[in-house]
């Protein structure tokens, strides 16, 4: 799974908690989670890379988490503009709406799925279990 996070959002508690969930569970599997900070939503990812490992750190992350990136505009890094390019979004517009969208790959790599920034990570558990 790739998913854009940001610290200070009012997705991130619930789905860091489910995020660390779904990783504890599957990870024996094969799943990874990989997480990309970005700060083009209300600037709620504000911090420096150190902020973001502290971040982690006191809330006991365990799945990946990369340096923060863009995922909209000219300055998207490539995964990003591959992902949308893949799994298009709603209504013709292919741009990340706000933090915690969520990508979900097979072993591959290749985009099987996108889910919205409101799904619940947890609800994509029976989508990843059909992967593994």
């Amino acid at each position: 799974m790739i998913v854009n996070v940001a610290t200070h959002c009012g997705l991130t508690k619930s789905n860091y908690k489910q995020l660390n969930e779904l990783y504890d569970q599957y990870e024996k599997d094969g799943f990874r989670i990989a997480a990309f900070p970005c700060n083009q939503f209300g600037n709620q990812e504000p911090g420096c890379s150190v902020d973001i490992q502290e971040f982690m750190k006191k809330n006991n992350i365990r799945f990946d988490m990369y340096s923060k990136v863009n995922v909209n505009g000219d300055n998207a890094i490539p995964l990003y503009k591959w992902l949308k390019k893949q799994q298009g979004g709603w209504l013709g517009f292919d741009g990340i709406k706000w933090n915690f969208t969520k990508f979900l790959t097979d072993k591959d790599g290749k985009p099987i799925k996108r889910y919205a920034p409101t799904t619940e990570p947890k609800s994509i558990e029976p989508d990843i279990k059909s992967l593994l």
